[in-house]
């Protein structure tokens, strides 16, 4: 099990301290485990029960766990709600931060930044406190109150860094960098996606199949490419005969991904970020930015932009199902509404991925 640089090829062993390749290229995890039901860990009751299939050495995750995982699915009509929301710290984000501050445990690692919109800094900060390891998050300028009170609860130093969100990312590569600091990144480590590939596990698990639908929001895609490595784990394990169809969301207002497929770019597009009420999708440099469209290209990924009316609207509608969202998962929802007679979507699932308690 080596990482692969996605830009030059290089070979690194997963142990290296180094967020990127020298080449300025990310690190791809190269490993593609067989899946059998009767590896399941069934004494274990969180996401961990997959241990088995996912790239962890050691069992460093006992230590960091908080529980996080085992998220039920909710039916209401043709829609499939997978409730991500109710996690230790409210967001889907903890799948990827258990399994990343896991393999920090591993490695000895003492302290560790991150950048983000507030769910994934959220989720590092718990993770570390659990762990024992020091944290610092950067923030973009504009995150909700609330998310950074919570960060700091969990005894993180929190930065707020002014300008966009891509900045706040540079910002904190630049002092990860300078003071050696583990770049504890959502987006730049890959054991993060070893942790949300665990949701399309669960959904096999619980449901016995895969819907014909799924719907996604990306922004960095950290969903996203749990969700396609674990797709592609249950195919080549002969669990699923075919992959279902994908229909990644962005929102209108920043929406580099989109624009490059329908453009038939192999890179993100290069746009001027809109303000948006989504903002845990509001990414205008995607950094994975060319393995997410190549998956799409490979899989036939459908995306979708929702406009800034609807998701207001679909956060007071998943609200009045019993469901309160934060509103970059109301995007997925809204999209469904805007979308769903134009591309005939039958059962489809989405991930109800963040509290709203967690908004302005």
């Amino acid at each position: 099990m080596k990482y692969r640089c996605g830009k030059c090829g290089h070979e690194e062993e997963v142990s290296t301290k180094s967020f990127q390749c020298e080449c300025g290229g990310l690190w791809i995890l190269e490993y593609e485990p067989i899946l059998k039901k009767e590896d399941i860990d069934r004494n274990v009751w969180n996401q961990f029960r997959y241990h088995r299939f996912m790239a962890l050495e050691g069992e460093e995750w006992r230590e960091v766990t908080l529980g996080e995982g085992k998220t039920d699915i909710v039916k209401d009509g043709d829609l499939l709600f997978k409730m991500d929301y109710m996690m230790p710290t409210l967001s889907f984000k903890d799948r990827g931060a258990a399994a990343l501050i896991a393999h920090c445990k591993r490695l000895g690692i003492e302290e560790v930044i991150q950048d983000s919109s507030g769910n994934a800094g959220n989720s590092i900060a718990a993770y570390a406190a659990k762990a024992g390891i020091q944290c610092n998050i950067f923030v973009p300028e504009g995150t909700s109150p609330k998310k950074i009170e919570m960060i700091e609860s969990h005894g993180a130093k929190v930065d707020i860094i002014p300008g966009s969100r891509d900045h706040c990312a540079e910002a904190a590569r630049e002092k990860a960098e300078k003071e050696q600091i583990f770049y504890a990144s959502h987006v730049y480590n890959p054991f993060f996606y070893e942790g949300t590939k665990t949701y399309i596990y669960e959904v096999f698990e619980q449901l016995k199949r895969i819907p014909d639908n799924i719907m996604i929001p990306v922004g960095n895609g950290t969903l996203f490419l749990g969700i396609m490595k674990g797709l592609e784990d249950l195919k080549r394990s002969s669990l699923i005969e075919k992959m279902p169809k994908i229909y990644a969301v962005q929102s209108e207002g920043c929406n580099p991904l989109e624009r490059a497929a329908k453009e038939g770019l192999n890179a993100p597009a290069k746009i001027i970020p809109k303000k948006t009420k989504a903002e845990g999708i509001a990414i205008g440099i995607p950094l994975r930015g060319e393995e997410i469209l190549k998956y799409a290209k490979k899989h036939q990924v459908q995306f979708l932009t929702v406009s800034e009316n609807i998701i207001g609207k679909a956060q007071s509608l998943l609200a009045q199902k019993g469901t309160y969202t934060e509103p970059t998962t109301a995007a997925v929802y809204g999209a469904y509404l805007e979308h769903q007679k134009e591309f005939e979507i039958g059962e489809c699932l989405i991930s109800l991925c963040g509290a709203g308690l967690k908004g302005k």
